[in-house]
């Protein structure tokens, strides 16, 4: 089954309604007071009139550029392609179960909502029968006009996070990232993805890591042209999921 008609089945099994309700009950262990990968200086909801020069955030999925955006909305105003777009939980699901490859991660369990601000936390069902939330994404609305579609610029950081290097900044192979983490026999991975790709551009394997908010770090080599958006993952797993959580940020090559 495709990625398109995935989506689709989850919209009607009632998870999403319209985009903009709550997409199910919150996890067990809902992350608070996340820190975020984006620029804390940045406003909450970015000007959805401003050009891309201007943009608050690193846009990161499913777009690269405002003329992207602008040839999707030619294309709904024709003919409805690819309604998803303007559906957040949708969107951070097209995000990580496609863009990413974390196809077992596929349940919205929480939304919120401001303007053009959304937090989508996104789960998996463990053996148990219980969900665990793996990350909160972070969408705002990328464009201007009558449809504005929803782009991921990075995630609400908790137990995990992905610090370095800097959001929105420069990057060069091999990428030195790093971050913190809390909890017990965890085993670190990454990825780095560009849009326009079929799989990561570049991957690390693996580093033993655990405690309370221990700093973690290491170097991820990638190929990818100068001036390239990427997305950068690091991730963790094998108690119960392949990847149980994950965090991710977004960087220009330089």
């Amino acid at each position: 089954m495709n990625l398109t008609i995935r989506l689709a089945a989850v919209a009607a099994a009632g998870l999403l309604a319209a985009g903009c309700g709550a997409a199910g009950p919150p996890p067990a262990s809902q992350p608070t007071s996340p820190t975020t990968s984006a620029p804390a200086s940045a406003p909450a909801t970015a000007p959805s009139s401003a050009p891309a020069s201007q943009f608050a955030y690193q846009p990161l999925f499913p777009f690269g550029s405002l003329a992207a955006v602008r040839a999707w909305q030619a294309s709904y105003a024709s003919g409805g392609h690819q309604p998803w777009h303007l559906n957040p939980a949708l969107t951070a699901l097209a995000f990580t179960q496609g863009y990413l490859g974390f196809s077992h991660i596929g349940k919205p369990v929480a939304l919120r909502m401001s303007a053009g601000d959304a937090h989508v936390t996104v789960g998996f069902h463990r053996p148990d029968g219980h969900v665990s939330a793996a990350a909160v994404i972070h969408l705002v609305k990328y464009g201007s006009g009558k449809h504005v579609p929803w782009e991921v610029v990075g995630t609400d950081d908790t137990t995990l996070t992905l610090d370095i290097p800097a959001y929105g900044g420069t990057a060069t192979s091999p990428v030195r990232i790093g971050g913190k983490i809390t909890g017990v026999d965890e085993s670190l991975r990454a990825e780095v993805h560009r849009l326009g790709t079929s799989g990561p551009v570049g991957s690390f394997c693996c580093q033993p890591a655990g405690g309370q908010a221990s700093p973690w770090s290491f170097s991820v080599p990638f190929h990818a042209a100068s001036g390239q958006v990427i997305t950068i993952v690091v991730h963790t797993g094998g108690h119960v999921a392949a990847v149980e959580r994950f965090a991710v940020t977004g960087a220009r090559t330089g």
